[in-house]
């Protein structure tokens, strides 16, 4: 990262730095909303045409919660600088049932089986395109386009302060690979609306899934400089994270938060990676959600 000195001078370091004062005083202009507020049914929804076999029908009650974060994350996963960007948050749950815990390496999720302590449905995840012309470390490696990664998750509280969960998704567009996220996270609520939680994450990916963005084919190394390098797919990181956030009123909550990543197998040994970036990744972020409710028929 650069010197503060260096940033002073540097354009794109001064818009970080004003987006990121933005984003603090809308934080601190939410933290001054009334706590007398409470969730209220938005609207109504007409009664879907069929309903799924083996799924529960989706008639009745739900809570939505939206919102946006702002983060300070790698420049693109093996850089070694990083770049102020905002994160949307989004997940549906059956009205009346408990409000589960949220982490920040969440994929956007409809819990569809709310059971007691197991929640289970579909996720999604966006990940943006890793352009060439943008970074220098980059040049000569050609573009990855932007990935949609359509799968599921489980969730599971053995206990009230534990939660365990794991992601599979399957990606469309930039890469094709399957992706496997797991984490368990202790949840330690300090006063009432404060909470703190912290714990280890484990990521697997495919071939398909990492060869776009760690691998260097011939023409590819000839323009960039890097060697050749099959990457394959495997275990691709372990990490650690923590978060606190403070729920306003029931509507309401923000949240702050740090997600370290160790890169590790082919990810961590490519020449993109060894080179010119590294294999540790800290995301740092603030977020701020809403959550409402809306009926279908």
């Amino acid at each position: 990262m650069k010197h503060f000195d260096e940033a002073a001078l540097d354009p794109a370091a001064r818009a970080q730095q004003t987006l990121l004062t933005a984003f603090l005083a809308a934080f601190g202009a939410i933290l001054a909303i009334p706590q007398s507020a409470s969730a209220q049914t938005a609207f109504t929804l007409p009664a879907p045409p069929f309903d799924v076999p083996m799924l529960p029908s989706p008639s009745g009650n739900w809570t939505v919660m939206v919102g946006i974060g702002g983060e300070y994350t790698p420049d693109f996963v093996g850089s070694k600088n990083g770049k102020l960007m905002p994160i949307p948050i989004f997940s549906i749950r059956r009205a009346g049932s408990v409000d589960q815990f949220r982490g920040p390496r969440d994929s956007a999720s409809i819990a569809l089986f709310d059971v007691g302590n197991f929640r289970a449905g579909p996720a999604f995840k966006y990940v943006g395109s890793r352009r060439s012309d943008k970074y220098a470390e980059l040049t000569g490696l050609g573009d990855v386009k932007a990935a949609y990664e359509l799968g599921g998750f489980v969730e599971y509280f053995p206990v009230d302060w534990l939660r365990l969960r794991s992601e599979l998704r399957q990606g469309m567009g930039g890469n094709t690979g399957t992706v496997a996220d797991v984490s368990a996270d202790v949840i330690v609520p300090l006063i009432q609306r404060l909470t703190i939680s912290a714990g280890p994450r484990f990521t697997w990916k495919s071939t398909k899934a990492t060869a776009p963005y760690f691998g260097v084919d011939a023409v590819q190394s000839v323009a960039s400089g890097l060697p050749m390098y099959d990457a394959r797919g495997g275990a691709h990181s372990v990490g650690f994270g923590g978060q606190i956030s403070y729920r306003i009123n029931p509507q309401w909550e923000v949240h702050a938060y740090v997600e370290y990543e160790k890169l590790l197998g082919d990810a961590a040994d490519s020449p993109l990676v060894k080179l010119r970036g590294s294999s540790n990744q800290t995301t740092i972020g603030l977020g701020a959600s809403y959550s409402f409710d809306f009926r279908i028929r």
